[in-house]
C-alpha cells in the first residue's frame, strides 16, 4: 500500500543527506570548503585588482593545492612508489634533489601567500583608519552642537529671569 508519509518513501543517497562515493572521495581529499569572498568592499576591490594578474590567479591555485590534504597524500603514494618500486637505490639522490627544489618553491608561494594576507590586512587597517577619522570628525562635529546648544539654553533661562525658570510649587488642596 503505498503512502506519502515521508518515513516510508524510498530512500534515495542523492536527496536524503547520503553522499555518493565521489562526493564522499572530494570531501576527504578537499576537507576545506570554498571561502566566500569577502564583503568588505575596500578588499572585494582589492581582490579584483589582484584577481587582473595571471601570475597571481596561478600563485593562488598553487597555494591552495599545497596547503592541502590532497598534496600530502599525493607525496605519501608518490614517495612510497619511488622507494617502493626502487626507482633508485638509498640513498634516493634524484629523489632528495626533486624534493629540496619542491621545498624551495613551496616555501616561496608560503612567503606568496603571506604576502598577500599581510596586503589584505593592510587594506582593513586603511579603510578602519579613514572610519576612524570620519567618526572622529564627527565627534566634534556633535561636541560643537553640544556646546551650541548648553549656550542657547543657558540664554534662554537668563531671558526668562529669576524666578522663572523655578519649578511650580506643589499644589495643597487641603488634606487626603
Amino acid at each position: 500500500m503505498p503512502t506519502d508519509h515521508p518515513s516510508h518513501a524510498v530512500a534515495d543517497p542523492a536527496h536524503n543527506g547520503h553522499k555518493t562515493l565521489g562526493s564522499r572521495l572530494h570531501r576527504f581529499l578537499v576537507p576545506v570548503p570554498k571561502l566566500e569572498p569577502p564583503i568588505n568592499p575596500a578588499l572585494l576591490k582589492r581582490e579584483e585588482e589582484r584577481a587582473d594578474a595571471a601570475q597571481n590567479r596561478i600563485a593562488d591555485k598553487i597555494t591552495a593545492f599545497s596547503g592541502s590534504m590532497l598534496f600530502v597524500y599525493i607525496h605519501i603514494i608518490w614517495f612510497g612508489c619511488w622507494i617502493g618500486f626502487g626507482v633508485e637505490k638509498y640513498p634516493f639522490g634524484l629523489l632528495t634533489m626533486i624534493v629540496s627544489l619542491e621545498a624551495i618553491f613551496l616555501s616561496t608561494f608560503v612567503m606568496i601567500s603571506q604576502n598577500r594576507a599581510d596586503a589584505r590586512r593592510q587594506v582593513i587597517a586603511d579603510q578602519q583608519w579613514k572610519t576612524v577619522q570620519v567618526e572622529d570628525k564627527q565627534n566634534v562635529e556633535l561636541l560643537d552642537l553640544s556646546k551650541q546648544i548648553l549656550s542657547l539654553t543657558k540664554e534662554v533661562r537668563a531671558l526668562a529671569g529669576p524666578g522663572d525658570g523655578a519649578a511650580p510649587s506643589p499644589r495643597s488642596d487641603g488634606p487626603r
